[in-house]
Order: C-alpha cells, then sequence, then structure tokens
C-alpha cells in the first residue's frame, strides 16, 4: 500500500507499489497511453494525490467553486529545475509551491492545482515517486488539491530527468484589487524576508560549492501570509513573488505596468551574509538571484506601518523589511541608493544569470 491507514499523509515511509516495482526506471511505455501509463497514473499519483475531483480520471476535473461575489484567478508555470534535490527543497516542491504563490500574490485562496510531467526515458522510478510524495506534502501544507495531470515519456538525454507544469485555481474576494498596475507614487515598498536564498542554495549543489553556515532554499506557500498582510492593509496596491530574474525583474516589470519609478535603499535589502558572500565571490548581484518563498508589495503610506507589523507576526515574513518606495520623478526605471551613497539603475535582467533555477 503507498498509504498509512492511519496517517495518509505520512510519506517518509513511501515506497513504489507493484506494479510500478517491476520497472525500476521509466520506459517509454509509461507515456504510450496504454496499460503503463495507466498503472503510472493509478498506483503513483491517484494514491498521492487522493481527491474526488482526481479519482474520477476523466479528461478534465469538474470542481464545485462558490465565488460568493469573488472573482476567479487562474495562473499557469513550469518548472525545470536542475538538480532534482536540493537543500530545503526539489522540483516537486517547487512546482505546487511556485503556482500556489503566483495565485497568491492577486489576493487569491488558492484551491485546485494541475500537473503535466515530462519524464525522461531512464529516470529511477525511486526518484519519481519521491519527487510526487513531495507535491502531495506541498498541497496538503498549501491546502490545495491536484485534480488532474497528464504525464508523458520522452527520450533519454531529451527531458534532464522531470520537468512538471501546474496550473492553479483560486479566488480573490471581494473588494481586493491586487496589480502591478495599481502601484502609485509614495507606495512603500516592502520585501517578505531575505533575498537570494533559493537561486544560491541551488548552485551551491549544483557548482558543487560550500560555505560556513548552511544555505537552504526559502520554498514556501505566501498566501497565508499574503491572507495576513490584506487584514491588516486591505488597499495594498501590488505584489510580486521575485522569482526568476529576482527582485530586480519583479520591480521593473511593476514600474512598467504602472508608469511610476522605484527608489531603493540597498543597505535596507536583507540579505544573509552567506548569500551575500557567495554573490560576491561569484560576481552575483543578490537583486537579480531567484527567491521562491519571497514577495514583495506597494503599499499606501497609511497602511505600511500596519502591513509590515502582520508581516512580521507571521513565520513567513519575520524578517520583512522597508526597502524603497515609489516615486513619480524616473517613471518605469528602478534605481538604488547604494551603501557608500551613490546611486545606480537597477536594470531589468538582459539573460540567465542562474540557469535552471525554477
Amino acid at each position: 500500500m503507498v498509504k498509512n491507514v492511519d496517517n495518509p499523509l505520512d510519506f517518509e515511509g513511501f515506497t513504489c507499489p507493484l506494479p510500478l516495482r517491476d520497472y525500476p526506471q521509466i520506459v517509454m511505455g509509461h507515456g504510450s497511453g496504454g496499460r503503463m501509463s495507466a498503472d503510472l497514473v493509478r498506483h503513483l499519483f491517484v494514491p498521492l494525490f487522493d481527491n474526488a475531483a482526481l479519482n474520477r480520471l476523466d479528461d478534465q476535473a469538474v470542481l464545485e467553486m462558490q465565488l460568493d461575489g469573488g472573482r476567479l484567478a487562474f495562473t499557469t508555470d513550469s518548472f525545470v529545475v536542475r538538480p532534482l534535490f536540493f537543500p530545503g527543497g526539489d522540483i516537486g516542491k517547487l512546482a505546487v509551491h511556485g503556482t500556489v504563490n503566483d495565485l497568491a500574490v492577486s489576493g487569491a485562496r488558492p484551491l485546485y492545482l494541475s500537473a503535466g510531467f515530462i519524464l525522461e526515458e531512464g529516470l529511477p522510478m525511486d526518484d519519481l515517486c519521491r519527487v510526487a510524495a513531495s507535491m502531495a506534502g506541498a498541497a496538503h501544507e498549501a491546502g490545495v488539491q491536484i485534480v488532474t495531470g497528464d504525464t508523458k515519456v520522452v527520450d533519454r538525454g531529451h527531458g534532464d530527468g522531470v520537468y512538471i507544469n501546474t496550473s492553479g485555481v483560486g479566488v480573490v474576494p471581494p473588494g481586493v484589487d491586487v496589480a502591478a498596475q495599481n502601484a502609485r507614487p509614495g507606495d512603500v515598498v516592502i520585501v517578505s524576508g531575505t533575498l537570494g536564498d533559493h537561486g544560491v542554495a541551488v548552485m551551491s549543489v549544483r557548482e558543487g560549492l560550500r560555505f560556513d553556515a548552511a544555505v537552504v532554499s526559502d520554498t514556501a506557500p505566501l498566501h497565508g501570509l499574503v491572507a495576513a498582510m490584506l487584514a491588516a492593509g486591505p488597499d495594498i496596491h501590488a505584489m510580486r513573488d521575485p522569482t526568476r530574474g529576482g527582485l530586480a525583474a519583479s520591480l521593473n516589470e511593476i514600474a512598467a505596468a504602472s508608469g511610476v519609478g522605484v527608489l531603493l535603499d540597498e543597505r535596507a535589502i536583507p540579505v544573509r551574509p552567506p548569500v551575500r558572500a557567495a554573490c560576491e565571490m561569484l560576481g552575483l548581484d543578490p537583486l537579480y538571484v531567484a527567491n521562491e518563498g519571497k514577495l514583495v508589495a506597494f503599499v499606501p503610506p497609511g497602511s505600511a506601518d500596519a502591513v509590515l507589523d502582520a508581516m512580521r507576526a507571521h513565520p513567513l515574513g519575520a524578517e520583512a523589511a522597508i526597502i524603497g518606495q515609489a516615486v513619480a520623478a524616473h517613471p518605469g526605471i528602478v534605481a538604488a541608493r547604494t551603501g557608500i551613497g551613490g546611486s545606480r539603475v537597477v536594470d531589468m535582467p538582459l539573460g540567465v544569470l542562474l540557469p535552471r533555477i525554477c
């Protein structure tokens, strides 16, 4: 059995069940749409992602949703991180957290996810079981259900193990209007915690780097933090989770969409010492390094203190900090005051600093 009857969400002792045990690695037949595909779905994914909508095994999920005057939020994302497992997380957690967080920063309460797997021929079945179990645990933690999905297998050497696509559906409560175009001059810019942890954690495994202090990914579901923020300041204008391209990309996207400038105080931006040291050693700017459990918010000045207090009272916002403000000057441009009293433009990244990071 794949589930402990007394604790159906205890994945620690999970092992691949028969008939999957007969195939220690993924083979092309697992993506054929025939009996082997059905075995993979019925004996691995369905027991782990167990819910009524999924268990029907239709080509779609029919969902009962009570909007109560709210609006539907829908997003999709793909995850191609290498290596698949890294300090603090793995591709399965990222696939759930990343999509949950894309919904959360719209103010939505995440409800349902889909999961599409592209598997490489030769992937150890134990690795797939580990990834799927991690996804199931992350979904349970976030209070969402994985209700539909798809599996394909590509030839050996063409898939890098596992790629995962997840789509998500959530509901934005009445009265909440959080969007990049809503930022206004005077808004206070707040980040929920330290930057660059995820990118450096993945890079440390990929490149065999060692640090004096452990660096682990910050991957986490942010919807609980966002709910606390909105309870304290329902007039929050804009939020983003700074993943690929880091904080720099997110701030430039908001500035461009809303037509405001952004002025940062670099000394106020929280970065862990080992992350800062790694970035200095490798010639990287922490503002451009990916995060998977952080957000940036543009908050009207009258609500900023209340929102900051609410963030710091939440476990995922304990290190929240005010790092700057939106300004009418230099619309669409992000600038920063440096630690030595100068200033610089924080431009949109032009290329890939850390490939295959999320």
